[in-house]
C-alpha cells in the first residue's frame, strides 16, 4: 500500500509540474515572436511526452497487477524460493537456477501467459529489468489476446 501511495503522490507532483511547464510554453507562444513561439512549442512537447510516459507506465503496472491477482486466485504465483544474503539481497546463483527453470517452462509453453509472467519475475529477480519488462508485456499481450511482437 505504501508503494502505491508513493507512486500516486509522485505522479500527482509530475502532473502539476507538467501543467506549470505547459503554461510557460503557452505564454511563450502567446508572445508571438518567432523565436519565442519556437521555444514555446518545444516546451509544450516535454509535458506531452511526460504525460504519455506516465500513462504507459501506469497502464503497464495496472495490467501486471491484474495478471498477478488472477494468477494468485488460480494458485499459480511463483513461490519465493530464492536464497538471500543476510542483508536481504537475492543470491545470484539462486536467481540463475530459478531463471533456468522458468525459461524451460516458457519454452515448453510459449503461448501461455502464466509462464511468461513467471519468467518476468525470474528476470526481475536476476536483476535484468529490461527483459523482465518485455516478458511481462508479452504475458499481458497473450492474456488479452493481442498480437505478440517477437
Amino acid at each position: 500500500m505504501r508503494a502505491k501511495l508513493t507512486y500516486f503522490t509522485l505522479a500527482a507532483v509530475l502532473v502539476v509540474y507538467f501543467a506549470l511547464v505547459g503554461t510557460r510554453g503557452i505564454w511563450l507562444i502567446e508572445d508571438g515572436r518567432p523565436v519565442t513561439v519556437a521555444f514555446g512549442v518545444a516546451v509544450l512537447v516535454l509535458p506531452l511526452l511526460g504525460l504519455w510516459f506516465l500513462w504507459q507506465t501506469t497502464s503497464f503496472a495496472r495490467n501486471a497487477n491484474r495478471l498477478a491477482k488472477e494468477l494468485e486466485a488460480e494458485g499459480g504465483l511463483p513461490v519465493d524460493e530464492l536464497e538471500r544474503t543476510p542483508s536481504g539481497r537475492v543470491v545470484r546463483d539462486s536467481a540463475d537456477a530459478v531463471f533456468a527453470r522458468r525459461r524451460a517452462e516458457t519454452e515448453a509453453a510459449p503461448d501461455d501467459w502464466r509462464s511468461w509472467f513467471r519468467l518476468a519475475i525470474a528476470y526481475f529477480d536476476a536483476r535484468d529489468t529490461p527483459r523482465a519488462r518485455k516478458a511481462m508485456q508479452r504475458a499481458i499481450a497473450l492474456h488479452d489476446g493481442k498480437p505478440v511482437r517477437a
